[in-house]
């Protein structure tokens, strides 16, 4: 484990608000495809595909970032918003629970200390 954050507690189990907005999120998924007319717009990008969803993880995260640029606190919160709700709507699709990311960022805590990108093979 890196030394520099060593010693720290092991993160909450507890859910947050947002792990509760996104478990809420995967189950309205199941339903827009058991009843496409609950969310029309859902239901379109769910017909979509996947290269339609990648592209809107893209957008959105692009958005997200020259928002944060500009510090606009209300723009940032709806971008950030949408972003999670694509990148959702992406990995259901792609039959990747959130519960498996987690796992990942729990991973790399184990090994990095915080759940951070981990570096490129050969990278110092």
């Amino acid at each position: 484990m890196s030394t520099r954050l060593a010693g720290r507690p092991p993160a909450p189990a507890a859910a947050s608000p947002l792990a509760d907005a996104i478990a809420r999120l995967q189950r309205d998924l199941e339903a827009v495809r058991a009843r496409p007319a609950l969310a029309p717009r859902t239901a379109k990008l769910l017909s979509e595909g996947v290269p339609k969803m990648a592209k809107k993880v893209g957008e959105e995260a692009v958005e997200l970032a020259l928002d944060a640029v500009g510090g606009d606190r209300r723009a940032i919160v709806a971008e950030a918003a949408d972003l999670v709700y694509h990148l959702i709507v992406l990995l259901d699709a792609l039959g990747i629970d959130s519960a498996e990311v987690a796992e990942e960022m729990d991973r790399r805590r184990g090994l990095m200390g915080i759940a951070e990108k981990l570096p490129k093979p050969g990278a110092r």
